[in-house]
C-alpha cells in the first residue's frame, strides 16, 4: 500500500492576510479617535483620502499586471498602507499631498517590486520620506490642540483648509500650524535653552511629551499591547526597539538633562510607538527569524536616537525602518535558528 503523503506544511495557522489586516486596522481605531478629539477632522478625511487612492492605485497595477482584484483589493493591505500613511501627513495637508504619497507607496514601493510580498521596503513609509524630502513645508505644517479649541474649526472647515486652501479668520496654514514636540526641541537647543526651560516655557508640551501625543501614544501602546496578545505580531521587534530608545535615552539624560530630553520623550513623542507596533513589524519588509527581530529592532532604535539628536531630521522613524528594511534579509541570514540535526544551524 502506497502512502501518498502531501507536501508540507500539513497544519494551517489560521491567520490569513485579510484577518491579520482587519485587525491591525481596528487597533489603529482608538488612536485615530484620541487624534481626531485633540488635533481635529484632518486625520479622518486624510485617511479617507489616502485609502482611496491606495485602494485605486492597487487595482490600477493589478490591471497593468493582468492580475485578479478580488484576492489582492480584498486583503486590506492597501487599506492599512493609506491609513499609516495618513497618520504620517500634517492633518491639514493640501489633499494632492495625501493622494501623491499614496500613490506613490502602492506604485512604486509596492508593485514595482512585484507587489504583496515582494517590497523589500515598507510602503507606507516609502511614501512619506518621498514627501518629507520632495514637500517639507507641507510637510512639517502641524497643528496644534489649543490652536482648535480657541478658533472652534470644525469638519466643514478642515474640508475647506485641505481641498480649497480656504482658511478661518482670513489666516494662513502658517499661522496656524506649528513645529512638532520634537521638532522644537531641536531647534530650540540650538539656541542655548536646555531642555527643562524649552518645555516649561511653551504650551506644546504635556507632562513628559507632547500635550495630544501623549495619549495617542497611550492608545497606540495599547493596540500594539492587542497585537501582540493576539499573536497578530511577535513582541521582538517593539519591545526591542522600546527597550533600545530608553537605554541609550536614560544614559544620555543622565549624562546631560540640559541638552538630552528623557526618554519618554523620545518614547512618547512623534512616531515612535506607532512605528514600533505597526511600522516596522511589517511581516514582508522587516527580519523574520526571532533573533533577527531582535537584532532589526535594536537597529532602529538606535538610528532613531541617532538621526534624532545629531541628524537632520527630528523624527527619524521613517528613515530608522527604511535602513533596516535594507539590512533585514541579510539579519536574516546570520541569525538562522538551528535545524533539527544540522548543529551549524543551516540545513
Amino acid at each position: 500500500m502506497n502512502l501518498i503523503t502531501p507536501p508540507a506544511p500539513h497544519i494551517h495557522s489560521g491567520n490569513r492576510v485579510s484577518s491579520m489586516m482587519t485587525k491591525v486596522i481596528l487597533a489603529l481605531i482608538p488612536a485615530i479617535i484620541a487624534y481626531t478629539w485633540f488635533f481635529g477632522w484632518g486625520l479622518v478625511i486624510n485617511t479617507a483620502i489616502a485609502v482611496t487612492t491606495a485602494v485605486a492605485s492597487e487595482a490600477l497595477m493589478l490591471r497593468l499586471r493582468r492580475r485578479r482584484l478580488a484576492p489582492f483589493l480584498g486583503d486590506g493591505s492597501a487599506i492599512l498602507t493609506g491609513m499609516l500613511l495618513a497618520f504620517s501627513i500634517p492633518p491639514l495637508a493640501p489633499w494632492w499631498i495625501t493622494v501623491l504619497g499614496a500613490a506613490f507607496a502602492l506604485i512604486v514601493g509596492k508593485h514595482l517590486y512585484g507587489g504583496l510580498g515582494y517590497n523589500p521596503f515598507n510602503p507606507a513609509m516609502v511614501g512619506y520620506v518621498m514627501l518629507l524630502i520632495s514637500f517639507p513645508r507641507e510637510m512639517t505644517a502641524w497643528m496644534h490642540p489649543y490652536i482648535l479649541e480657541q478658533l472652534e474649526i470644525g469638519f466643514t472647515d478642515t474640508l475647506g483648509m485641505i481641498f480649497l486652501g480656504h482658511y478661518p479668520y482670513d489666516l494662513s496654514l502658517d499661522a496656524l500650524s506649528s513645529a512638532t514636540p520634537l521638532d522644537l526641541v531641536k531647534t530650540e537647543l540650538g539656541t542655548n535653552n536646555t531642555v527643562s526651560e524649552i518645555m516649561a516655557n511653551n504650551a506644546l508640551f504635556g507632562d513628559f511629551a507632547g500635550t495630544g501625543w501623549e495619549w495617542v501614544g497611550n492608545w497606540l501602546l495599547l493596540g500594539g499591547v492587542l497585537l501582540i496578545y493576539q499573536r497578530v505580531i511577535t513582541w521582538h521587534i517593539p519591545v526591542a526597539i522600546l527597550s533600545t530608545l530608553f537605554v541609550i535615552g536614560s544614559f544620555f539624560f543622565l549624562a546631560d538633562p540640559d541638552t538630552y530630553p528623557s526618554p519618554l520623550f523620545h518614547i512618547f513623542g512623534g512616531a515612535t510607538l506607532i512605528g514600533a507596533f505597526f511600522i516596522a513589524t511589517d511581516p514582508v519588509s522587516a527580519s523574520t527569524t526571532p533573533r533577527g527581530r531582535i537584532v532589526y529592532g535594536i537597529g532602529i532604535g538606535v538610528l532613531i536616537y541617532v538621526i534624532r539628536t545629531w541628524g537632520g531630521y527630528p523624527d527619524a522613524v521613517a528613515f530608522a525602518v527604511l535602513l533596516m528594511n535594507m539590512a533585514a534579509p541579510t539579519i536574516d541570514y546570520y541569525t538562522q535558528p538551528r535545524v533539527y540535526g544540522h548543529p551549524g544551524g543551516k540545513a
